[in-house]
């Protein structure tokens, strides 16, 4: 796959165990014991996608997450034994892609990561070049997937552009909890609204400040983005 990904955590052995597994699936893999070597890493290293604990000595999970989120829209996957729907929400708010709980399989873990990759970053260069998608002052480049106001860069999570995209290819279009999630998550929907709420409100006030001027709310249908 060629794809570098970065796993904080102070666990040596959780560290061992998801980098035999993700080097067997083809990537390469970066470590960090803590959030202080982790937040340099991401500098130093570059990688595609990371996989941070939450309670790491030195800075924690949150508040790597957070630096990151500063100027970096690499994929972050959130692993930590806190798997209360506060937590979720917490890291999801924060800008992560994805939230995996102690303990986990090895298995779903890669899984995860594979989709995450997958779904944000360009696979082949033979591929059609994609165009800009424009939606009012709003222009979307797939090939870079970056979003822009009026030239101005927008920094969205990979999950809030995966939604921006769906929202700006069908302008108008009332699109369900469940379209929302499947085409964000690239799962199976289930009871995720906390999720897609948490999502949703992100993206309006990166928009706008007024919530209601690009996202309208469908009470019982879902979601559109106002031409």
């Amino acid at each position: 796959m060629g794809y570098k990904i970065l796993i904080a955590d102070d666990e040596a052995e959780i560290r061992s165990l998801l980098k035999l597994y993700l080097e067997n699936d083809g990537y390469s893999v970066v470590e960090a014991e803590d959030g202080i070597k982790a937040l340099e890493m991401v500098t130093s290293e570059k990688p595609d996608l990371c996989v941070l604990d939450i309670m790491m000595p030195g800075m924690d999970g949150y508040q790597v997450l957070r630096k990151i989120r500063e100027d970096n829209n690499v994929p972050v996957i959130i692993l930590s034994a806190k798997d209360a729907d506060s937590e979720k929400i917490l890291g999801l708010n924060l800008g992560a892609d994805d939230y995996i709980a102690k303990p986990f399989n090895a298995l779903e873990a890669v899984a995860r990561i594979n989709s995450n990759i997958r779904r944000f970053y360009s696979l082949g260069s033979s591929e059609v070049k994609l165009e800009s998608l424009k939606v009012r002052d709003l222009e979307l480049d797939q090939e870079s997937c970056t979003l822009k106001k009026n030239g101005v860069p927008i920094e969205l999570t990979s999950v809030e552009y995966k939604i921006m995209e769906l929202f700006m290819t069908h302008p108008g279009k009332v699109f369900t909890k469940q379209q929302i999630y499947e085409n964000g998550w690239g799962e199976d929907y289930f009871i995720a609204d906390n999720n897609i709420m948490v999502c949703i409100s992100k993206l309006r006030s990166k928009l706008s400040d007024d919530p209601s001027e690009y996202i309208k709310t469908l009470r019982g249908l879902g979601y559109r983005l106002e031409k």
